[in-house]
């Protein structure tokens, strides 16, 4: 398991309440910020995820750490008929309501404030269930995923997207230097919250990835576990179903 990672070393905060002040001071600057730091390929990522759900012709999804609503948003293209987007900081969901409204996808997408680790769903609720760049947040990532499986339906999907780390060189020492260096004195230049692009690298980089974070899926109930590294590995797709 992974070194706990909080946004406010100094504070006396739960990692939970850190994550959730963090992101509520960064929720209007999010959007732009995230699409300059990762050169626009997290678009490719979130379609790749969409395709992944499509396949199942799923009726209800939900979106954990849905944060504005992009990955949320690009959904609907599953044609699921109910999309719940569920995420602690209602900052992030207010900025997502807003782009839902503009698109005038009120009717299919429903924006929760919740604790992923303490789901406000019935068990087996939804035919599938997606995380894009959240289950690092989570403050007991066992507890998260075990809620996770108890609303997803029987047979269901579980698909992540999240940060991981290149074990080629020179990929590897690339992505370090970028992490580590720029992508934080970036958030410094153009963020309010000055630490937060920081906690966002070294959660990424702490995080278990790869063939580590499949035996925590499989520990904690899931089947058919599977990692698809992409762009050179500076991301991680996992799929994972409920028996």
């Amino acid at each position: 398991m992974s070194k706990k990672v909080k946004p406010y070393k100094n504070s006396d905060l739960s990692k939970k309440q850190q994550v959730t002040k963090m992101f509520d001071t960064i929720s209007k600057e999010y959007d732009g910020l995230n699409r300059v730091i990762s050169f626009g390929i997290d678009v490719k990522w979130r379609k790749k995820v969409v395709a992944l759900v499509s396949k199942i012709k799923p009726d209800s999804i939900l979106d954990i750490a849905t944060g504005t609503g992009d990955l949320a948003i690009n959904l609907t293209a599953t044609n699921a008929k109910n999309i719940v987007g569920l995420d602690i900081s209602e900052g992030m969901l207010n900025v997502g309501r807003d782009k839902i409204a503009k698109k005038g996808l009120e009717n299919t997408i429903e924006m929760v404030l919740g604790d992923s680790e303490n789901l406000p769903f019935e068990d087996n609720t939804f035919d599938a269930i997606t995380v894009a760049f959240g289950v690092r947040n989570f403050e007991n990532l066992d507890k998260g995923l075990t809620e996770i499986l108890r609303v997803l339906k029987p047979n269901g999907l579980f698909v992540i997207l999240e940060t991981s780390v290149p074990t080629k060189t020179p990929f590897k020492q690339g992505y370090n230097i970028y992490t580590k260096g720029i992508m934080p004195l970036i958030g410094k230049l153009f963020s309010k919250d000055k630490v937060a692009y920081s906690y966002l690298s070294e959660s990424a980089s702490a995080f278990p990835y790869g063939e580590a974070l499949n035996n925590i899926l499989l520990k904690n109930g899931f089947i058919n576990a599977k990692a698809l590294p992409q762009t050179l590995g500076v991301a991680t797709i996992y799929t994972a179903t409920k028996q």
